[in-house]
């Protein structure tokens, strides 16, 4: 049922007060050495909880009836899709040069002991968990979300974090973000069968999965021919809007053939062509992902007020720690371990394992995902989403004790981070440089 007017009005109220929360949420983070979408994502996630917490349930609902909630819910799942475009385009451009050993090495130690790592803790749980952590969903789909949500790594919270720090240029800093763009993309192929699975079975959700990159592969000369070209080149504004509703369709278009919107999204774009050609491709997908990039503190509202607003009585402390610590385990061993057999430094390999543990955005999308399509329980979920903070908070700090240790042994003064206002847009990559020299 549309909204009515004065319902449009007050979603509209609503969705400034939370950019403008969002916004402090933000320099809070930032000024205490934290990515700031860190910020943005935890004021979104608490903000229903708060309210609750402060005025009671009742109150929440009066700010956020269930009319303004559904509207919020479309805005939000937009701007997750439309963010989640530049994502995959910044992978595919960032992806044309991860083709070295050391890069290889560290996808490969990164992604496949965090795979087998999230595939044994859903096997313990499905057998000895209690049925809060399991639920009801498919094995297969349960074993390959827990087994992505582990193995994945941020790709936009990470590049913010090397360019916040000064280390884009960097051994470890471009080894990091080419090895995570190897390690998602399998990740993201892997959480569209794991959602298609729990829905319309596992054979049905590959077919469909395979129908698409069919689609999309057909598809792509069109984008790429000289017309379309020569008509984005003359108006990036027009090649924007007619990208984005591309993007929302496909989105439709796989959530309803039972696969996750997510998978839509992310085709979409690796459709687009990289840059050097006619048409601005990075300012045309810059602009559709800097408006889903604004609406995503919506999407953390949502979550936060359908998830978190209820009582916390079955969260799982202990697993929680459990995962927490499985996690920080298999990501930061496997970051050294891969750096190592790659050739590099011991302090380029503890950099790595650092910066290998980031989880971020692309952590909470998974998640949600996975609750969504009823895959993830509310205990387990909440236990994750834990994990994703602790993880993602802990690489600027440990980045700062190995930075201060490295520079100590020899003699150098430690280089602090660079400051940076930006916003954690992806889409913009910069064309990768030669790395700058790190103390080994």
């Amino acid at each position: 049922m549309p909204a009515t007017p004065v319902e449009a009005l007050h979603a509209a109220v609503a969705l400034a007060v939370v950019l403008l929360l969002a916004w402090l949420g933000r320099i809070v983070f930032r000024a205490i050495g934290q990515p700031p979408v860190i910020g943005e994502i935890v004021v979104g996630l608490l903000l229903g909880p708060a309210v609750i917490a402060l005025a009671g349930r009742a109150a929440l609902e009066a700010l956020l009836p269930g009319t303004v909630v559904e509207v919020l819910r479309h805005l939000g799942h937009a701007g997750l899709m439309l963010f989640l475009l530049g994502i995959a385009y910044e992978m595919r451009v960032r992806g044309a040069g991860t083709g070295s050993r050391p890069v290889a090495w560290v996808a490969v130690t990164s992604f496949l002991p965090a795979l087998a790592a999230g595939a044994l803790l859903a096997l313990w749980i499905d057998r000895t968990g209690p049925t809060a952590l399991r639920g009801d969903a498919p094995l297969p789909s349960f074993l390959l979300l827990l087994a992505v949500a582990l193995a994945v790594t941020a790709v936009p919270v990470l590049a913010r974090i090397l360019a916040d720090r000064g280390m884009t240029t960097t051994t470890a800093g471009r080894l990091s973000l080419q090895a995570a763009v190897v390690i998602d993309v399998p990740a993201w192929l892997l959480l569209a069968v794991a959602v298609g699975g729990a829905g319309s079975g596992l054979f049905v959700a590959l077919a469909v999965l395979v129908g698409c990159v069919v689609l999309v592969a057909l598809v792509r000369p069109l984008v790429r021919s000289g017309p379309a070209d020569r008509l984005f080149a003359r108006s990036p504004l027009l090649g924007a809007v007619l990208v984005g509703g591309f993007t929302l369709a496909m989105a439709w278009t796989t959530e309803h053939l039972g696969l996750t919107s997510l998978f839509g999204a992310f085709l979409v774009g690796f459709v687009l062509p990289r840059p050097g050609s006619l048409a601005p491709w990075p300012e045309i997908v810059g602009r559709v992902s800097r408006v889903g990039s604004l609406l995503m503190p919506v999407f953390f509202l949502v979550t936060g007020a359908t998830v978190l607003s209820g009582p916390l009585s079955g969260m799982s402390w202990t697993m929680m720690a459990a995962v927490t610590a499985v996690a920080i385990v298999v990501k930061t061993a496997g970051g050294y371990l891969g750096g190592r057999l790659g050739g590099e430094s011991h302090w380029t390999g503890l950099r790595l394992a650092a910066l290998m543990n980031t989880r971020g955005l692309t952590e909470i999308v998974v998640l949600q995902a996975g609750y969504s399509a009823g895959i993830l329980p509310p205990a387990l979920f909440l236990a994750l989403l834990g994990m994703t903070l602790i993880t993602t908070c802990l690489t600027a700090p440990l980045l700062t004790v190995i930075d201060f240790v490295a520079a100590r042994s020899s003699g150098r003064p430690p280089h602090p981070p660079a400051p940076s206002d930006a916003r954690e847009t992806p889409a913009t990559p910069e064309a990768p440089g030669r790395p700058a020299e790190e103390p080994s």
